[in-house]
C-alpha cells in the first residue's frame, strides 16, 4: 500500500542548535534507510511559514502497522506529528518514476458530477480523462494518480513549469467542469531519493 504522510515538527523551546543539528543529522540517516528498504519513496517541502518545519511524504508499506513502525523509527518522531492518508490505485495512474526538471505539485481532485447527468456522458467524459490522463503522462506532466479515502476524490503528482501552466493543464481535463482542485506546489526535501546520491 502507498501513503501520504503530512510530518509536522515542532521543536521544544530551549533547545539548542547543535541538538537540533544532531536530530536532523540522524533523521537523514534514516530517511536514507527507510529509502533503501523501500518504505519511504518520495519526500517534499510544501509551501512554509517562517519557523514551519513541515515535510510530505509518499510512504510504501504492507499494512496501517508496518507504516507505522517505519515512521516510529525516525528520530524526528519525538518532536512530530504525522498525518496519514492512505492511497489506493487510480485506473489512470502512469506510474512514472520522479526525475528532477520541472516544479512538482500534488493535486487533490474533488469529483462533483452534476445530479440527472446521463450515464453515457459521464461514461463519455471518463474515457475522454483517461486518455487526456495518458496523454498528459507521456509528456511528463502526470507522474503519479491515486485514489483517496471519501468518494469522487483523488490525488495526482504533477510538474509544470510553473504554476500558471499546472492551472492550463488541469483546465485541460475533460472532467474539469465537474471537477474542484487544490493544488500544493513543491520544493525539493534534502532527503528526497531523487535527490539524494545514490
Amino acid at each position: 500500500m502507498e501513503y501520504l504522510v503530512t510530518m509536522t515538527t515542532q521543536v521544544p523551546d530551549g533547545t539548542t542548535e547543535q541538538a537540533v543539528a544532531d536530530m536532523r543529522a540522524r533523521e537523514s540517516v534514516r530517511a536514507r534507510e527507510l529509502q533503501d528498504q523501500g518504505h519511504m519513496i518520495r519526500i517534499w517541502r510544501p509551501p512554509l511559514q517562517p519557523g514551519e518545519w513541515r515535510s510530505l511524504a509518499l510512504f510504501a508499506a504492507g499494512d496501517d502497522g508496518q507504516l507505522e513502525d517505519a515512521l516510529a523509527s525516525m528520530p524526528l518522531r519525538v518532536w512530530r506529528t504525522d498525518e496519514v492518508t492512505p492511497l489506493a490505485p487510480h485506473p489512470n495512474d502512469p506510474e512514472i518514476a520522479g526525475e528532477k526538471g520541472d516544479t512538482e505539485f500534488l493535486v487533490k481532485f474533488t469529483l462533483s458530477v452534476p445530479e440527472g447527468t446521463p450515464a453515457q456522458t459521464i461514461d463519455d467524459a471518463e474515457a475522454r480523462e483517461a486518455q487526456r490522463a495518458n496523454d498528459l503522462a507521456q509528456n511528463g506532466h502526470l507522474r503519479r494518480l491515486w485514489k483517496l479515502p471519501a468518494p469522487g476524490q483523488a490525488l495526482g503528482l504533477w510538474q509544470a513549469k510553473d504554476p500558471a501552466q499546472m492551472q492550463q493543464i488541469l483546465k485541460s481535463l475533460p472532467l474539469d467542469p465537474w471537477m474542484k482542485y487544490q493544488t500544493t506546489p513543491l520544493t525539493p526535501h534534502p532527503s528526497d531519493p531523487v535527490n539524494s546520491p545514490a
